[in-house]
């Protein structure tokens, strides 16, 4: 008798860790990936005409695209910072591009989602804590990291060197020689969900894509030449050398590029979520910092008038009307969010936080200003914001 009592006590405690097992194997892989200064208007799926950006267009034809969701600033850094604490600019301690950290004190989204049992990873432009400084990625959260720590080296697609998270500490590394840097970030993206295939993680992808220097790879840029050669924006006015970016002889037909080679690059991590069978248990968004920049031979023309970047909207990267802070916001869920829906609730950057958090299964109630879209993405009764607000 008491052997009998012994095996199903033992039976038991195997099924509750097998649930136990179950249900940490079901939190959602979340992939976020940021692109940097691309306009609200200028993916096919918000209306763009000579832009090819086959790979999120189908995101987004296969998920729900927001038409009104806003960046958490105007520029690179407050935006990042909104996003990574879950404050709107009024409270964050970042409001500007600079040498600002993160605070200490800053409980940011990777750290929250250690706490519910998430592996995290980045790759690319981090830009809210540099060498030594109090956010550091190892300080705040993040247990992979490849990539550039402050914006300014974001400047420029050939870097020599970048940093990456190696035995817990942040140090400068050498990137292959003559290497594009988001090539490189997109190739440990891959690395990073290889790594961690059997676990919950998240990935934050934070291209300098299409940030100028206006440099994509010759493969990219031919689709928007010519055979001859010539620019099909033509007339160009190029980009001369000696300035803070470097020469482009097409700045038009270069920005139209970069666009597609960061397009290119989210084909390839969507291709291999799949090639590992996590695309029913992974969540991908996609969006985009500020609006778009008039940088590295961009002018206003280029904007308003060839490419319609800002769509219909007013304003620019720098601007706080609403082509300065309106961002494309793209969410694709299998089996959870229904293909092909449009939203048009009123969103901002400091809104990922609590609902990532609320996607990692955790209840917490922590100081944000952001409101969970969770409820959005499922069909369900969504709390409304009063107001957005920015400083800058």
């Amino acid at each position: 008798m008491m052997k009998n009592y012994f095996c199903i006590a033992v039976l038991f405690l195997l099924t509750g860790l097998l649930s136990l097992c179950h249900a940490q194997s079901q939190k959602p892989n979340i992939i976020f990936i940021l692109a940097d200064d691309l306009g609200y208007g200028d993916l096919g799926c918000y209306g763009s005409a000579k832009i090819k950006t086959p790979y999120i267009d189908r995101l987004a034809k296969t998920g729900m695209r927001f038409t009104d969701f806003y960046a958490g600033s105007t520029v690179c850094a407050p935006s990042r910072a909104s996003l990574m604490t879950g404050q709107h600019t009024g409270h964050t301690n970042i409001r500007g591009n600079g040498e600002v950290p993160l605070a200490e004190a800053d409980t940011i989204l990777p750290q929250r989602l250690h706490q519910a049992g998430y592996t995290n990873g980045m790759v690319g432009k981090w830009g809210l804590g540099f060498d030594g400084s109090s956010a550091v990625p190892e300080k705040k959260g993040w247990h992979f990291f490849s990539g550039l720590l402050h914006h300014l080296e974001g400047h420029f697609q050939k870097p020599d060197s970048a940093w990456q998270l190696i035995n817990g500490k942040t140090v400068r590394v050498k990137i292959p020689d003559n290497a594009f840097s988001n090539e490189w970030f997109k190739n440990e993206a891959l690395r990073f969900i290889d790594s961690n295939r059997n676990r919950p993680f998240f990935l934050y992808v934070s291209f300098t894509l299409p940030h100028a220097e206006l440099l994509p790879p010759q493969r990219f840029l031919k689709i928007y030449l010519n055979k001859d050669g010539s620019s099909k924006f033509a007339p160009e006015q190029a980009q001369p050398s000696g300035r803070h970016y470097g020469p482009q002889l097409y700045p038009r037909a270069a920005y139209a590029a970069m666009v597609t080679q960061m397009d290119s690059y989210v084909g390839e991590i969507v291709k291999r979520i799949k090639t590992l069978g996590l695309d029913n248990n992974t969540i991908i968004i996609f969006a985009s910092d500020n609006g778009t920049h008039i940088e590295g031979g961009r002018t206003i023309e280029d904007v308003q008038n060839v490419f319609k970047s800002s769509g219909s909207l007013r304003g620019v990267k720098r601007d706080l009307y609403e082509g300065g802070i309106r961002a494309p916001f793209i969410v694709n869920w299998k089996g959870k969010i229904k293909a092909g829906k449009t939203n048009s609730l009123m969103a901002a950057f400091w809104d990922i936080l609590p609902s990532f958090v609320e996607l990692s299964g955790r209840k917490d109630i922590f100081d944000t200003d952001g409101v969970s879209f969770l409820p959005s993405l499922l069909g369900k009764q969504q709390t409304q914001h009063e107001y957005l607000y920015w400083e800058f």
